[in-house]
């Protein structure tokens, strides 16, 4: 692919360029300069008031298991109950007619992205889905992925009664007599999602497909997969990321976060099954481990230091005990695996913030790798930091840990009005997604849109970050806005930090030699009011040297210029 981009405001991971052309020759970027290129290329965009970007790196996403989702019962994009259950109607109808099944018992209705904020304390119930879909068992993922909200089929096929027990770290919603309702938080989606048939390869594949174009049309060129194994119903897409890969359809670049399960005793056995997956070449590598320590402040399952303030009380989840996170952190340092941990919690944030100052510790006695304690070596990271106790934001730069910003949850939308500013109290409330206090103390930041929870367009994120608002938001008002960060700091994490967690060397920047991966906005940013950003759009993706989405206007090729041996008379 050969382009010359004119005329166009240049970030380069760190900085705008006083440049305003780049030119790329053969999918390689050769040039950053001023002014029409010396021999054009065979097609000119002329990018007058647009900003050009390296290719967005989404620190923390789901890319299969949202693909699949949207090929499935994608009620994502319903803004209430009525609509979500029209579109489960449609969608019943529709693969009922199209399968021809002739036994419904046994064919699941399965997709998700359903809002908590569309139920009386954010839990759906059987009779509800009953309605619309009475005769195929169905299960339906909330958006954040941490519940399930199942029919009477489901519960039927599962054998999910009164005398069941949750597992470890989950919730079975059961009424006054201890029925279940159809609401299934955390590890208890097991209990259902256990007997819904395994996706096939081919589905697997269609979900990295269709993944793959949303991000890239987002401008998104590389991400890191949050859980790489079975989860929730899902399938491992491991085999589907290799096979890609070596086919070259896989066009992104991509890291794999290696699953580390809740029930895991052994952990010398597990960390040795993890080394045989470790990848660390190609398109997709798989050099991260994925922790999951605690669940989300909507069904009180994120871990807390003290109880949650509502009548139900309680500390929430944790998965796993200090010493667990001590001797498994250290184990996969050791191993060369960088840790990715989910927190939403202070508690979580804290315990994983204490197992990484262990590793640390034991480094620097000089017991076991030395990399920990060597800035660089290691990219361990936390996602997500919602709830975080002030006295643990300076310790992520103390430690060298990266702060993974999700930050579009950082606004007051409906589940935050409704779901968790009256369960956490006045004083954690104060606590939510410390970005600017992160930032200032000198941490190490990243970005990722957890999609399929959320858009994964990083325009909205940027908007959530600067403003600590949205315009789509119940409520408009800044979600404390002394945690906001700046336009600069924001598109530095969601590019160069986001390409430090990765290890990547062709993501990130905008440098001559490098492959050109790069996203052209539809405004320069900087020349805008902040609270204008959620209105810019994607109108071109470069990924590894080649156009993987254009929504410019439709061009013609450049004509060809004679050389000085050419003449004008007819061919001989």
């Amino acid at each position: 692919m050969d382009l010359d981009i004119l005329d166009v405001a240049i970030f380069d991971g760190e900085a705008l360029r006083p440049e305003n052309r780049v030119s790329i020759r053969d999918g390689i970027i050769t040039e950053i300069s001023t002014g029409p290129a010396a021999v054009p290329a065979s097609r000119t965009i002329n990018a007058a008031g647009k900003l050009l970007t390296p290719g967005f790196i989404d620190a923390h996403v789901h890319t299969t298991f949202g693909g699949q989702e949207a090929l499935a019962c994608d009620i994502s994009g319903a803004d209430s109950l009525e609509a979500a259950l029209q579109m489960i109607r449609d969608y019943v109808a529709e693969t009922t007619r199209d399968s021809g099944a002739t036994d419904p018992a046994n064919d699941w209705v399965i997709g998700g992205g359903w809002s908590m904020a569309h139920f009386p304390g954010g839990d759906p119930t059987a009779d509800i889905l009953d309605e619309v879909c009475p005769d195929r068992p169905a299960i339906l993922l909330s958006a954040d992925h941490h519940s399930a909200w199942v029919n009477t089929r489901a519960m039927a096929a599962a054998g999910l009664d009164e005398t069941c027990t949750a597992p470890a770290g989950g919730v079975i919603v059961a009424d006054s007599a201890g029925r279940p309702t159809g609401c299934l938080h955390e590890s208890a989606i097991d209990l259902v999602s256990a007997h819904v048939p395994a996706a096939s390869d081919e589905e697997v594949l269609a979900g990295l497909r269709e993944g793959q174009r949303y991000l890239n049309s987002l401008g998104v060129t590389a991400w890191m997969d949050a859980i790489v194994g079975d989860y929730g119903g899902h399938r491992d897409p491991y085999d589907t990321y290799v096979g890609a890969a070596e086919s070259g359809e896989l066009r992104s670049e991509v890291v794999g976060s290696l699953w580390w399960p809740r029930g895991v005793e052994d952990i010398d056995a597990e960390v040795a099954r993890l080394t045989d997956l470790a990848r660390v070449d190609g398109r997709f590598r798989a050099t991260s481990v994925k922790f999951m320590l605690d669940g989300i402040v909507e069904s009180r399952t994120a871990a807390m230091t003290t109880e949650y303030t509502c009548t139900c009380g309680g500390f929430g989840t944790s998965y796993f005990t200090h010493a667990h996170l001590e001797a498994s952190f250290a184990a996969l340092d050791a191993a060369g695996f960088d840790i990715h941990c989910h927190a939403i919690g202070d508690a979580a944030v804290k315990a994983a913030l204490d197992a990484f100052e262990a590793v640390r510790s034991q480094s620097t006695a000089g017991h076991g790798t030395t990399s920990a304690a060597e800035p660089g070596e290691r990219r361990h990271h936390i996602a997500h930091v919602q709830v975080v106790d002030p006295a643990d934001v300076p310790r992520f730069a103390e430690l060298g840990v990266t702060a993974n910003l999700q930050a579009l949850w950082a606004c007051h939308d409906e589940q935050m009005i409704d779901l968790n500013l009256p369960f956490l109290g006045a004083e954690r409330s104060g606590w939510l997604y410390p970005f600017g206090s992160l930032n200032r103390t000198g941490s190490h930041l990243a970005m990722g849109s957890d999609w399929p929870v959320s858009t994964a367009n990083p325009w909205d994120a940027i908007h959530v970050a600067l403003n600590r608002s949205h315009p789509t938001a119940a409520d408009e008002s800044p979600l404390l806005p002394d945690e906001a960060i700046d336009l600069m700091t924001a598109l530095r994490a969601y590019t160069a930090g986001s390409a430090h967690l990765l290890r990547s060397a062709d993501n990130g920047c905008i440098r001559p030699g490098q492959p050109a991966n790069l996203a052209l906005a539809s405004a320069n940013p900087f020349t805008l009011p902040p609270t204008d950003i959620a209105g810019i759009t994607n109108e071109l993706t470069i990924c590894d040297g080649r156009i993987v989405h254009d929504a410019l206007p439709p061009h013609t090729p450049a004509p060809t210029t004679p050389s000085a041996t050419t003449t004008t008379g007819s061919a001989s």
